[in-house]
């Protein structure tokens, strides 16, 4: 058996690393190769903290494990230790005997920084200049590390319920070349990408504050009650997930799903590559596809001028068929 200390972990994984592993396990997913436990995460009624698992297995890497831990609100004010605290334990699925414990912390860090940027590379727009952030926390700065490499940002806005944490968003920005504005709520308006990251029980952003054609990735949402997004937000939006029953069960989607404003079918699985290729080529050909569109695979699809979406055109099955070819249908 392996054990691994939190302070090793940092020579050990790379947010390279950390991308490609979720990349790859995002795509199992989507092919039924991998799958998630059901999550079991409550409060202990001790220091406000929230504590729970996370499993999972993974047929095409051969991967079982899961990770204990949770979150405790008042770790950075009283002990200056990071309020998220984790570990993770590696079993082999042939036998079923523990190979590894790891400190999880920083793992968690990268791995959800990960998500949020697999999600950009595969379903933002290319011409993305503007990222907004929703959160200035610890997690936060991972988050938009891993963002700015995924498209050519131009500038970084955000906005924190404490403001003085702003210059974590600043910090990041700076080392990336890029400027930082604070703004408030209104001024994500300007972001062609918007990434959520905080542990919010009531919406923080509105669907009148969201232009069209933006890509919102929604992290801090992984608790039943927790809430970042206005539910009608996502009435407007195509909605992508890792997990569609976690997703309308403990994530994000979980409150529009209660009010009836949207259907479990109308949460789509995330499938990597697929998407990419046929928004690459649209793009290339100076049009945009609603993502949602991509699963409908019908002989026709209504494609969106980029950049007017009021103004849809419609392409023949013929013309459809030399595009779907360009990137590579069939799928496999």
């Amino acid at each position: 058996m392996y054990i691994v200390p939190e302070k090793a972990v940092a020579d050990l994984v790379t947010r390279e690393a950390s991308f490609d592993a979720v990349e790859k396990v995002f795509a199992a997913m989507a092919s039924g190769d991998a799958y998630n436990f059901p999550v079991v995460r409550e409060a202990i009624g001790h220091e406000d903290a929230l504590y729970g698992f996370k499993g999972g297995f993974d047929r095409a890497g051969l991967t079982l494990g899961l990770k204990a831990g949770g979150y405790w609100p008042n770790n950075l004010e009283k002990r200056g230790l990071i309020n998220h605290q984790s570990t993770v334990f590696l079993f082999d699925p042939d036998t079923g005997k523990v190979k590894a414990m790891v400190g999880g912390n920083l793992l968690t860090a990268l791995r959800t920084a990960a998500a949020s940027s697999v999600s950009i590379k595969h379903l933002a727009r290319q011409d993305a200049k503007v990222i907004g952030m929703i959160g200035a926390g610890h997690q936060a700065k991972f988050q938009l590390r891993a963002a700015l490499e995924q498209r050519n940002f131009e500038k970084v806005i955000g906005w924190n319920f404490h403001p003085e944490m702003l210059p974590n968003l600043q910090e990041v920005a700076d080392e990336a070349g890029l400027p930082f504005e604070a703004v408030e709520l209104d001024g994500m308006r300007e972001a062609d990408v918007i990434i959520s990251i905080t542990s919010s029980f009531d919406a923080i952003l509105k669907a009148d504050q969201v232009s069209p054609g933006t890509h919102i990735a929604c992290m801090g949402t992984d608790t039943k009650g927790k809430q970042e997004v206005d539910p009608q937000l996502l009435v407007k939006a195509d909605v992508f997930t890792d997990e569609v029953a976690q997703s309308i069960s403990i994530g994000e989607a979980q409150h529009a799903v209660a009010q009836g404003l949207i259907q479990e079918a109308d949460v789509a699985q995330l499938v990597p590559l697929r998407q990419s290729r046929l928004m690459d080529v649209l793009q290339q050909e100076g049009l945009w596809i609603r993502p949602r569109a991509l699963d409908l695979l019908t002989n026709r699809l209504v494609l969106i001028a980029h950049g007017d979406d009021a103004a849809p055109l419609d392409l023949s099955a013929a013309d459809l068929g030399g595009l779907l070819a360009k990137a590579g249908w069939p799928w496999r």
